[in-house]
């Protein structure tokens, strides 16, 4: 029993022990950037548990700004490459750029790949790589820096080949998302944005790696040429440090910081302490940011999220955030961050109203612009008091489409027929057995002008551009996030991180002010059970968990003209239209 009760007392005393020295010990931090990063707010409890097994951007980024100021952390050694691309160029600079400010604080960065693409893509995590002290490569490795470049399928052929016509209106001539069903190849409109975009991505991935690795631009052009390069190859270019395993390369990291530093992951670095989370109760509430995501395709109604799956952004949700943070008497500013492509004009123009709302609140509103915000995703930035954007952000796409995909030769080759009753003239002005009549196709071409004509009407008054100069840089037209800068759709380039010093700029607070970020709208989980009380409430900002019959294939199927809620569906179409 005395012997029981001395290994009890052992184990706990050791575990005491443990912990005291996990809190005061050197550290090395980790991170495995061959994963996907989360970004958005899950606020269902299903997709807030799934999310808990992965790291968030917001949580790297958090964790590097206090890393770079904690003196217990030495160094960070971060894995990339990976077999499957997971990192877009836009949150690659986002990372560069934090790790960048990581080693000014005077620590150690290191990174290592197995391989930067085993004879595939490279050229991002490779980029992202150049930001760090050293480079390790695995012998067996590659560099694949083989560049940007864009390839798309066409469909025409194939659609006239089955009997399918596609009917499509769109302002303007840039505006190509359905060139690859109405188009055989590229459009000049098509190409010329598109060369622009290759162009300009391709500068400053080339800028980028000839500063990291203090070789000349036209080096950088000419070892992308060669590529992909074996890892010898790379390690004489001066691409590479070092070649070596992953035990090589921590065991390098620890002769240089310390053999007793511990090594933790970031993502547990980051998590809030009790002493965090005692400062952050105590802190002044005047230091309060709010962030509010904008992520996914935009659309009327709530937001919606599948479990391990895509989320996007309902206006209903976005808007309910908004006039939180907008009431929150701790709330300064307002840090929008979309990540969108776009979608409905309904549901970003109330989005758009409700930026505006804010302002009139006295809260700037600032956007950080993700890997994509663009048609949509410009809308509900637009009336922003300051654009924030990635060099290689896709934004602009000014413009609108719409039409239909009509079936009826493909039917007719299959032998199947249709009737019909409308009891309205345009009751059947959607349906993909027949073409638009006159009457209708004017219809959808008269709304198509009065969008993009509103379009850009609010873009030339949120971005102070005369009308004329608008539709001369809208037009449909995609521009990175560095062109966009340079016509004024943009006002600053940089990530979350800038954005969140613009934001403190607006709301007149002191440079050496550190702001709490916080999500908005903020709630606890037990709350999230009950429903809202009105659309004032904060639980009206709720999302809810997308169990489509089809699971991940729900938006396909629809596509395909297949029941929206599954297989088991009654079968019939009865609309009032």
């Amino acid at each position: 029993m005395l012997e029981r009760a001395r290994e009890l007392t052992d184990g706990v005393t050791g575990q005491i022990e443990a912990a005291r020295r996990r809190r005061t010990a050197d550290l090395v931090l980790e991170l495995d950037l061959t994963e996907p990063l989360t970004e958005g707010v899950a606020q269902d409890p299903v997709s807030a548990v799934m999310a808990r097994r992965r790291t968030a951007l917001g949580t790297v980024l958090e964790g590097l700004s206090r890393a770079s100021r904690d003196p217990r952390v030495r160094a960070l050694v971060v894995k990339l490459g990976g077999s499957q691309p997971v990192l877009s160029p836009a949150r690659a600079q986002e990372l560069r750029q934090a790790v960048l400010d990581f080693r000014d604080g005077g620590k150690l960065a290191v990174a290592w790949a197995e391989t930067f693409g085993e004879l595939g893509r490279g050229t991002v995590p490779y980029y992202l790589a150049t930001g760090f002290d050293e480079i390790w490569l695995q012998p067996s490795g590659d560099v694949c820096l083989t560049g940007v470049a864009v390839e798309m399928p066409f469909f025409r052929g194939a659609l006239d080949k089955a009997g399918v016509t596609l009917q499509v209106g769109k302002r303007h001539e840039y505006k190509n998302a359905a060139d690859v069903l109405t188009e055989p190849a590229f459009t000049t409109a098509h190409r010329e944005a598109t060369e622009r975009l290759v162009q300009s991505l391709m500068e400053q991935l080339v800028a980028g790696i000839a500063a990291g690795r203090n070789l000349d631009a036209t080096q950088v052009r000419d070892l992308i040429d060669r590529a992909p390069l074996f890892a010898t190859e790379a390690l004489e270019a001066g691409l590479v440090d070092h070649l070596g395993y992953r035990d090589e390369v921590h065991a390098a990291v620890r002769e240089r910081v310390g053999y007793e530093a511990l090594l933790l992951y970031l993502g547990r670095y980051s998590r809030p302490r009790l002493a965090d989370m005692s400062r952050r109760f105590t802190r002044s509430q005047a230091e309060a940011l709010a962030l509010v995501h904008v992520t996914g395709p935009i659309h009327v109604g709530k937001s919606r999220g599948q479990p391990l799956g895509r989320q996007s952004a309902g206006s209903d949700t976005v808007a309910a955030a908004l006039r939180s943070a907008s009431k929150a008497e701790d709330v300064k500013a307002v840090v929008l961050r979309v990540t969108s492509p776009g979608g409905s004009y309904v549901a970003s123009d109330t989005i758009w109203r409700q930026v505006a709302l804010t302002r009139q609140a006295g809260k700037p509103v600032v956007v950080s612009m993700g890997d994509v915000a663009a048609s949509g995703g410009y809308f509900v930035a637009m009336g922003a008091d300051a654009i924030v954007a990635e060099p290689t952000t896709i934004t602009g796409s000014i413009g609108v489409l719409s039409g239909k995909l009509v079936i009826t030769d493909l039917l007719g080759r299959l032998g199947v027929t249709h009737d019909r009753v409308a009891g309205a003239r345009h009751g059947l002005m959607f349906s993909p057995f027949d073409r638009f009549t006159d009457d209708e196709w004017e219809r959808l071409n008269a709304w198509l002008d009065r969008i993009y004509d509103d379009f850009v009407a609010k873009v030339a008054e949120g971005r102070g551009l005369a009308r004329d100069r608008v539709h001369e840089l809208a037009r449909g037209r995609v521009w990175s996030g560095a062109d966009a800068q340079e016509r004024g759709l943009v006002d600053e380039l940089g990530g979350l991180a800038t954005a969140v010093e613009v934001a403190k700029e607006r709301a007149g607070l002191a440079p050496s002010a550190e702001p709490e970020l916080l999500v908005h709208p903020r709630r606890p989980l037990v709350s999230r059970l009950r429903p809202a009380l009105s659309s004032e409430d904060r639980a009206s900002a709720d999302v809810g968990i997308r169990l489509d019959a089809w699971g991940t294939f729900a938006d396909l199927a629809a596509h395909l003209g297949l029941p929206t809620h599954g297989p088991l569906t009654l079968p019939g179409d009865v609309r009032l239209t």
